[in-house]
Formats: C-alpha cells, sequence, structure tokens
C-alpha cells in the first residue's frame, strides 16, 4: 500500500478520490486549510497549509509516493479571472514544485475535459490528440486557467517526476456539498432555468472520476492526459432525461442553434443583471457556453487505464435524490 497526499480534499472530486483511497488500504494525506473532521474519521493525516504556500506542501508531501492535485476554484464569471489563474496555474506550479522538492516521485492532476473537447460542431466528438479550442477557451476564464495549469503541470513531467492529468467532463452524482458542480441540476429542479440551451454536454460520476485518478496513478502514462466521460448528449435530451427522472418538466423554451445569437443574448443578460434588483438564474457565460457541443471520446482511458463509468441515468438519479435528501433543492408547492 502507497502513502498520498491530496489537495482539495474536501472538494467534490477530492472527497470521492479519499474514500477511493482509503478503500484500497492506502494512506492518506490532506492538505487542508480548515478543519476537515468527516476526513479525519477515515483516518486521514490532516496538514493545515494552502497550495499557494510552498513550505506546507513540502511539508505535508514529506514521505508520501504520490501527490493527488485536485485543489481548485470553480467559477464561469469573466471578473474571477485573476483568482483564478492564481488558484489553478500558480497553484499547480507552487504544489509540484513543493512536492519535488519533498521527494514526491508521481502526481496526477485533476484537469477538466474542457481544455478540448468543446466545440462549435455537433458531431465533432474530441479525443486527447484533439487540437485546443484557443478561439473558445480564450473567452473563458475558467477554462483558459485549467489549460495552462495542465500545461504547466505537464511540463514537469519528467526522470524522476512523472505527471499526468486527468480530464473529466461535467462532475454529477451524490456528495456536492458545496454545489461547485450541480449548480445548474438545482435550477432546473426549482424550475429556475428560463430555456435550454441549443448545444451538448458530457458529464460523469464524481464516483467513477474519481476511480479514473487513482487509476492513473498506477497506470497512466507520464506527460499523457486521459478524458473521462459517460456520456455525450444534448442539453434538450440531457433536460428530458432529468424530467423523467425528477418529474420536474423541463424548459419549454428552446434556443435557436445561433452562436451570434446566444452571444447577443449573453449581452442583454449581462445589461439586465446591472439592472433587476434580483440575481437571473443564467448568466451569460452559462448562455454562451450552453451554445457548443462538450463531447468527448473516453477511448483512452478505457483502454489503458481499464476504466468504467457506471450507467449514466443511475448518476443522473442519484444526484437528484443526493440533492433532495440534503434539503439542497426547495420543495415545490
Amino acid at each position: 500500500m502507497s502513502r498520498y497526499l491530496v489537495t482539495g480534499a474536501t472538494g467534490f472530486l477530492g472527497s470521492h478520490l479519499v474514500t477511493a483511497l482509503r478503500g484500497g488500504g492506502h494512506d492518506v494525506v490532506a492538505l487542508c486549510r480548515a478543519e476537515a473532521p468527516a476526513l479525519a474519521a477515515q483516518g486521514v493525516e490532516l496538514r493545515r497549509g494552502d497550495i499557494l504556500d510552498a513550505a506546507s506542501v513540502r511539508g505535508a508531501a514529506e514521505g508520501c509516493d504520490g501527490v493527488f492535485h485536485c485543489a481548485g476554484r470553480v467559477s464561469r464569471r469573466r471578473e474571477d479571472a485573476e483568482a483564478l489563474y492564481r488558484t489553478h496555474v500558480e497553484g499547480t506550479k507552487i504544489t509540484l514544485d513543493a512536492c519535488r522538492d519533498a521527494g514526491v516521485k508521481r502526481a496526477v492532476i485533476a484537469s477538466t475535459s474542457g481544455v478540448v473537447a468543446v466545440s462549435k460542431d455537433p458531431n465533432d466528438v474530441r479525443d486527447e490528440a484533439a487540437a485546443t479550442p484557443i478561439d473558445l477557451i480564450a473567452g473563458w476564464p475558467y477554462y483558459r486557467s485549467k489549460l495552462y495549469a495542465e500545461r504547466a503541470a505537464l511540463d514537469r513531467s519528467g526522470p524522476g517526476f512523472e505527471v499526468v492529468a486527468v480530464n473529466p467532463s461535467i462532475l454529477l452524482g451524490p456528495g456536492d456539498v458545496h454545489g461547485a458542480s450541480t449548480g445548474d441540476i438545482v435550477s432546473f429542479l426549482e424550475r429556475r432555468l428560463p430555456f435550454t440551451p441549443a448545444g451538448g454536454l458530457s458529464f460523469v460520476d464524481a464516483r467513477d472520476a474519481a476511480q479514473g485518478m487513482a487509476l492513473a496513478m498506477d497506470k497512466g502514462r507520464p506527460g499523457e492526459r486521459y478524458l473521462l466521460g459517460a456520456a455525450n448528449m444534448s442539453l434538450e435530451v440531457f433536460f428530458r432525461r432529468l424530467a423523467r427522472i425528477s418529474g420536474v418538466p423541463a424548459p419549454a423554451l428552446r434556443l435557436p442553434r445561433s452562436i451570434a445569437l446566444a452571444k447577443a443574448g449573453a449581452h442583454l443578460i449581462e445589461q439586465a443583471r446591472k439592472r433587476l434588483p434580483f440575481d437571473l438564474p443564467v448568466d451569460p457565460v452559462s448562455a454562451e457556453m450552453g451554445q457548443h457541443f462538450w463531447y468527448l471520446d473516453a477511448t483512452k482511458a478505457r483502454r489503458e487505464l481499464g476504466w468504467t463509468p457506471r450507467d449514466p441515468l443511475e448518476t443522473l438519479a442519484d444526484t437528484v435524490a443526493d440533492l433532495r435528501a440534503r434539503g439542497v433543492v426547495w420543495p415545490q408547492a
């Protein structure tokens, strides 16, 4: 059995990863900025620190065989660009350099499928070898920062310190206690989505993504990325499936397939957000992103890592059940 450092261990992906690692008999050290009693209850060694503080990372990494770097920040707001860059890019550089200095030999980082698997074409299902759609990503600070973070990480891979990137699509499933990934599902269940965008998405169960991370530590090729996705579908189909599972009707209004129209609508949404005394359920960046297609091919992860995701309908059902069980979704009158 091995000893691993996990950053972002209290997050959606990180918490499921800790459970998977502990279930496999591994020792886990979690770098946390605050107390984490749920992790301590699993026998995790807690170390206070921050990914931007090299000394705390280095101290936590001593004696570890590998590091899983899952820490990050989720935001679609363009005004958060600087904070996203600092967390993702600078945080990745500091964390990996400190781990290498501490003698750690292998790192697996949590990237995102959005650094490669996004297109304006519904027939464009992308794999790891596809060209980075920088013309699209440049306008979305979250994905732009994740791309630069991934590049910085893989640039550090070499003899004596191997780095592997794992790129899950949208994370769904139970346990998103911070609401970082399931906010759109909550809006759907509370009937606050005014329309169905014309694009398409890919999603994966966070529990399966965590298993993919663990497999990448053992089997992933250094310097490579591995896309993880369980299902590709249009947002119209996605909402219909959610409707069948939850009993909540899908939005009746469907947007046309025009990217230009989406951008114009995004501008109107932005102007409305500045004038209205309440917040709108759809932000302009999300409206624009929803007109694109985030389809991916996870064959490489299946073939090289032996990764197999669960039935996507099970993931959707578990997501809805968990949100309702935790009282996240307001009951409908």
